[in-house]
């Protein structure tokens, strides 16, 4: 069940790419970019990624945080975020727990193969904690510009 609008957003803890415990709760008082990836490297989550990074000062500018969660390890991320030179943090959910909290893991086809995997999906989290946007099936090419028209309405 995917977490819904109005909702509080479901608190976790998970590593990040500096190998430090990062919870959602942190974030508290300011808007939160929580959006969930399939896997580093790859084509439309490189897309998706860089296409935050060209926008983050707009991003800053709206005070917002912004957590890249995929089921990667923190190795991984830290290889990505190098490569791409992304300046915000990306969260490990190798167990994809936080995945399946927030109702983005489930069965996804490729090629007439079945297996699980996370449904992309970016959650906008309004500084007292609640789901403020729930934006599934993002296009990686313009998530970027998607998800700061969702911060400008909160």
């Amino acid at each position: 069940m995917v977490v819904t609008e109005g909702e509080p957003a479901p608190d976790f803890t998970l590593p990040s790419d500096t190998g430090e415990e990062v919870s959602l709760s942190d974030f508290r008082g300011r808007p939160v970019v929580l959006y969930f990836y399939p896997k580093d490297d790859t084509p439309g989550c490189t897309a998706q990624a860089q296409g935050i990074r060209d926008a983050y000062a707009d991003f800053e500018r709206a005070g917002a945080i912004v957590l890249g969660v995929s089921p990667d390890s923190v190795k991984r991320h830290v290889k990505f975020k190098e490569k791409y030179g992304l300046p915000f943090t990306l969260l490990a959910d190798p167990e994809h727990e936080v995945a399946e909290r927030y109702g983005v893991w489930g069965e996804k086809r490729y090629m007439g193969r079945a297996y699980m995997g996370i449904d992309r999906t970016t959650f906008v989290i309004s500084p007292d904690g609640s789901v403020a946007k729930v934006m599934p099936k993002v296009k990686p090419d313009t998530h970027a510009a998607d998800v700061l028209g969702a911060l400008a309405a909160i």
